[in-house]
Parts: C-alpha cells; structure tokens; sequence
C-alpha cells in the first residue's frame, strides 16, 4: 500500500496536459504524416513545457519576418530613416535609405518627398550606397511577375510595383503610377489572358481587356535612372543622376512611425516591407553602403548561434532559410523581453481577428498573437498564446514537407493551439 501514492502520482503525471499533448505529436496522423516540429516554453517558470523535434531544421518560409522585426527593434527609433543627404554649394545630394514606403499607395510615407520639394537647392540622387542584386538568394526567379517577388533597392518607388485597376463598370484602366501607361498595352491573345504580364527583362506590360473587375499588383524593374524618372514626375522638377560616395556626414531625413511598418510587414505579411527593414536599420547606423548581411550576422551572434540554424533573406521567400522551433522561441522571449505586451500583440496578427490569421477559426476573445509562414509543403506559426487561465506562453510549430493544401495544415495547426489554450 505504501506504493500508490506514487503510482498514483504517476498516472497524473502521465496524463497532464502537456503529456496528451506530445503524445498526440508523436502518434496522430496529423503530425506522423509530414515532418512537424513544436515546441512550448513558460517564459514566467522558464521551462519547456513541450518539445518535438524541437532542435531540428525546417524551412521557415514568413516566419523569417519575426527576425526583420527584431532587428528593427534593436536598431530602428521611433522614426524611419526616409532620406540621407548633403548640400554642396548650390545642390543638395541625396541617397535612399531602403524606406519601402516612399510613395507606397497601401502605406505611403511621403516625409521624403515633402523635403524634397521644399529644398532650393538642385536635386541629385546617388545609388552609390546599394551593391546587393535585386533579388534574394534562393529566391525563385519565375516569380518576378508575382506581387510578394518586388526588388530591392536602396530607393524604393510606389512599392517597387504597377498596380492595375479594373473597376467595376467602367470602361478604363487605373494605372499607378501613370509614368507606366505609356508602357502597357492590351493583348490581341487568343483566350485573352486574364492577368498583367510583365517582360521578364524590362518594364514591358501587356494586360487583358477590360472584362471584369480586378486588381493586380506587379513589379517593375527597379535602377537609377528609373528612380530619378519617377521623383521628377512626382516633384515636378528636375532630378539628376551622380555616382558619389554617401559621406560619413550625410544628414538624416525623418519618416513615419516605425510601429506602422512593422504592423502591415507582420499583418499582410509583407515581403517588400521585411527585405527592406534590413536596409533601413543599415541606413539608420550611417553605413555608407546599407548592408543587410551585417544587421543579419548581429541576429546570427545574439540569437541563433547554431548550426542547425540560417539565415539568408528577410521575408523568408527563400528555402535557404533554415530555422529550429527552439531558435523561434529564443527569439519569442527577446521580442518580449523589448516590446510591452499590449503594443506587441497589436503588431501581430490576431488569430480569428486580423491580418493573415482572420481566417484561423477561434470563437471568443483572440489568445493566438502570431506569424505564420508558408510556401508549398510549408506551414508555420510562432508566436504567443494566452491560456484559458491568463497564462502567456510561447509557441512554435512547423509543418514541412507535406503534400496537403497549407488550408489544412493551417486547421490542425489551429485545432492544436485550441488544446494548448483549454488545457493550460
């Protein structure tokens, strides 16, 4: 008899919540069928709650983004950067900071152009300060005409995309920016295709006709020249091309607030946005050449130090990523550690609620804060859950390698968390 207490203790053990719940990963179909990794950690007692294949590598697809958005954290003020300049004599030189949202129609932030019209001085713009190509590694290259593949660019322009605009009724076409009507024509194909189509190797567009309301963003090819173009048309005023160095006493021009691109890169998920954070925390230090692989090996030193972890782009687009649910974790906890709760999960997506997760079924108050992930055979979300008893704890899990829609890796990913929120 002196022995079932601990028998009896023993069976409780076995049958927490956290028990059910790894057993659950490591005999139900729904995880058995592909690679998936999870792991749950209580930052309050600073245990690990969950582990499953917790320290093994997965492709990490968006959720990459959370690293752009702690190496904002680390590097960016209130402020974003929008513009770096000198005057000489009588004209002022002036150099792209990677701001994405100059003239971006979805957020545009026009502090740039404000202080360039204002300025008496004559305009010249330098793109000495940019020697990285306009795509990422490993990105794939058929995607150019897709509107998650922009380019990058010390000097981003309307997104760095035309956005086409078939209203409802109407016979015409919106063109934004119009500089690019002149260089879009309708097809004569036979069917008539029903997208925009970009040249592959130019800024050549051949769209369908009119035939029903649509809206489609596609990327433009991004230079120098085509920027100076651009602000010309925009400040109605001349805007000339030099090749000049970005000196060490460049003045800085303030944007908008820092919180409104990281809301729209973790809300809408945003490729351009995430790339781009990269160049602006460069542009924020003073480099004189803005260098995302510098602001990414600062993340690699602090956080990931790992070789089953890598890090290659800022958006996660492309599969040379390689992140463990145990390194999105540890990047969970200094997330927390920077940002008050209640501004951290207003940046997030809500699941059931807003951004890329309003369509996570959850029924009452939201207690799913998180960034998902995905590409074929990929899905991922990471972030925080508030359990049914107040608790905030912290989650990763990732699906790889499987032939399902994401739809239905997004409803397991989703049924799991539920567990997680009742049983906790």
């Amino acid at each position: 008899m002196r022995y079932l207490p601990a028998l009896l203790l023993l069976a409780l053990i076995g049958c927490s919540p956290a028990k059910r719940l790894a057993r659950d990963l490591h005999t139900s179909n729904q995880f058995t069928d592909h690679f998936t990794g999870f792991a749950l950690y209580d930052p309050v007692k600073q245990k690990t709650l969950i582990s499953y294949n917790a320290d093994k590598g997965f492709v990490p697809a968006s959720n990459t983004k959370l690293f752009s958005f702690y190496a904002g954290l680390l590097t960016l003020p209130d402020s974003l950067p929008a513009l770096r300049y000198v005057v000489r004599g009588d004209s002022l030189i002036f150099w792209g900071t990677g701001n994405p949202l100059l003239l971006n129609p979805d957020l545009p932030d026009t502090s740039a152009i404000r202080f360039l019209r204002n300025r008496p001085e004559k305009l010249f713009y330098s793109a000495n300060n940019f020697t990285r190509t306009r795509l990422g590694p490993g990105w794939a290259w058929d995607d150019y005409n897709d509107d998650y593949s922009c380019e990058l660019a010390p000097l981003p322009l309307y997104g760095n995309f035309v956005r086409f605009t078939y209203p409802d009724r109407r016979p015409d076409v919106s063109i934004q920016p119009t500089f690019f009507a002149d260089s879009t024509v309708i097809s004569d194909a036979r069917p008539t295709p029903r997208v925009v189509q970009r040249d592959e190797n130019q800024n050549r567009f051949v769209r369908p006709q009119n035939n029903r309301p649509f809206r489609q963003d596609v990327p433009f090819r991004w230079s120098p020249e085509l920027a100076a173009r651009l602000l010309s048309d925009t400040l109605n005023r001349p805007v000339g091309l030099v090749n000049l160095i970005q000196p060490a006493t460049s003045q800085l021009v303030k944007g908008i607030s820092t919180d409104s691109l990281y809301k729209r890169t973790l809300h809408v998920s945003d490729n351009t946005l995430a790339e781009h954070t990269l160049l602006l925390a460069s542009a924020q230090k003073g480099d004189p050449v803005l260098n995302p692989q510098a602001i990414r090996a600062q993340i690699d030193s602090t956080v990931l130090r790992n070789a089953k972890t890598r890090w290659v782009d800022g958006s996660g687009m492309s599969r040379y990523n390689l992140f463990t649910p145990n390194s999105l974790i540890s990047l969970l906890q200094l997330i927390q550690a920077k940002v008050p709760q209640d501004r951290l999960f207003a940046l997030l997506p809500a699941a059931g609620q807003s951004g890329t997760l309003r369509g996570m079924y959850q029924s009452g108050k939201p207690f799913v804060f998180a960034k998902s992930g995905s590409m074929t055979g990929v899905y991922n979300l990471s972030g925080y859950i508030v359990t049914r008893k107040g608790q905030v704890l912290l989650f990763s899990m990732m699906h790889n390698n499987f032939v399902q829609p994401i739809s239905e890796m997004r409803q397991r990913t989703a049924k799991f968390l539920q567990q997680v929120h009742n049983q906790f």
